[in-house]
């Protein structure tokens, strides 16, 4: 008898315990907006309000989603004066007039930045007190209204979280409030509304989605099941993104760049972010540069600082793989810095910059940028140790052209 070729395998690696909790009803296709009337009312709304921005109402999306809500018999309001990177008095507007309105149901249209003000009310309107108090994970002592998230960029993945962040007025530092009740109790991705969106706005959402998917790929908190939003996030993103920005009307592009954008934000949920985050957040508080451009500027950077660990190097060598940048057997060092160099590479077809200087930003004050990156959040998550002295050269990096 002729014997058969075996195969050797690796040992099958056996995955660290893992919860995966779905907080959120995810309703995706084109036209599902439609659903917004019957989906209010299975949450028992009867008073709604619209919590968005100037642009979408602009682009007509507001009026349809109010159509849609006063046919089915629903009371309706609108605070439409969220501003990108939302604070606290806009956050202190909403709730007034959602306390005027008696909203028993908000629903957040636009971007993430029409969400998460939506989220702040929810955290205020029914728990009391200041959004600083909510800074954090786990404050909200009180039941929260439902919340239908209605995405009309594909980019931070709030609809899918429940954290909000929302900028002190008066420093800027970004909060991260976060609480399970104040998840969406449903998400609707309808790709139709995303084809309004101006170029610039469609490639900075989308280079944030391609960084939250990169980064929670990689942070010690990740598990299982985020890896496989993240790596599926990225898979979407690669192939999509730049097709988005060349064809607006590209129906079946605009629905991956939503479900990546969704799966990242699934991600972030169940793995947190990183040191690309930590650094880019000063850089939005204290020279106004837009949140997507900050973070997909120090990703690739931080790639190469995290592809000094094997653990990370591997999986960024997996993402790599998955999105065909290089073929299965090359060396995860080559892999991983070909997974920065695409980054980078999309920065520029996305017209974003790849240093501060072309920016405008010549004087960097290191030290205190790298201190501040340094007691961000997301930085105990890297998945390697980031201390000051590495963020001051990540900045150096980053700061003159390439």
């Amino acid at each position: 008898m002729t014997p058969v070729a075996t195969q050797t395998c690796a040992p099958a690696i056996i995955p660290e315990p893992a919860t995966l909790t779905l907080r959120t009803e995810i309703v995706f296709g084109a036209g599902e907006i439609a659903q917004l009337g019957h989906l209010a009312h299975r949450c028992g709304g009867n008073r709604v309000l619209i919590v968005t921005d100037p642009g979408i109402v602009r682009a007509g999306h507001v009026q349809r989603a109010e159509d849609i809500l006063l046919d089915c018999g629903l009371a309706v309001a609108r605070y439409d004066r969220v501003v990108e990177n939302p604070t606290t008095s806009v956050v202190d507007q909403c709730v007034a007039l959602a306390r005027s309105h008696q909203a028993d149901l908000l629903v957040g249209l636009g971007g993430g930045s029409s969400i998460d003000t939506a989220k702040g009310c929810n955290f205020l309107l029914t728990g009391g007190g200041r959004m600083e108090d909510y800074w954090g994970r786990g404050k909200a002592t009180r039941p929260m209204l439902p919340l239908i998230a209605v995405p009309t960029t594909a980019g931070t993945g709030s609809e899918c979280q429940s954290y909000a962040l929302i900028s002190q007025e008066a420093t800027h530092a970004k909060m991260a409030c976060g609480d399970p009740k104040a998840a969406p109790r449903v998400a609707i991705l309808d790709p139709e509304l995303t084809r309004t969106q101006p170029r610039a706005v469609a490639a900075a959402t989308g280079l944030d989605a391609l960084s939250h998917a990169v980064e929670s790929a990689v942070t010690t908190a990740r598990n299982p099941f985020s890896q496989l939003f993240s790596r599926e996030a990225f898979r979407r993103c690669s192939r999509s993104f730049l097709g988005v920005l060349a064809d607006s009307d590209d129906i079946d592009a605009l629905g991956d760049m939503l479900l990546a954008a969704a799966f990242a934000g699934l991600a972030i949920e169940n793995s947190m972010l990183g040191a690309a985050h930590a650094a880019a957040n000063p850089l939005t508080a204290r020279f106004g540069i837009m949140h997507g451009q900050a973070v997909a500027m120090m990703l690739p950077h931080v790639v190469r600082f995290n592809s000094q660990i094997d653990n990370a190097c591997r999986i960024y060598a997996e993402l790599a793989t998955d999105a065909c940048l290089v073929p299965a057997d090359t060396d995860p060092i080559s892999a991983a810095e070909s997974l920065a160099a695409f980054l980078e590479s999309t920065l520029r077809a996305a017209d974003g910059a790849v240093s501060l200087a072309d920016l405008g930003v010549y004087e960097l004050p290191l030290e205190s940028l790298a201190e501040e990156a340094a007691r961000q959040w997301t930085a105990r998550f890297n998945p390697r140790p980031v201390a000051i002295d590495d963020f001051i050269d990540i900045y150096r990096q980053v700061s003159a052209p390439a």
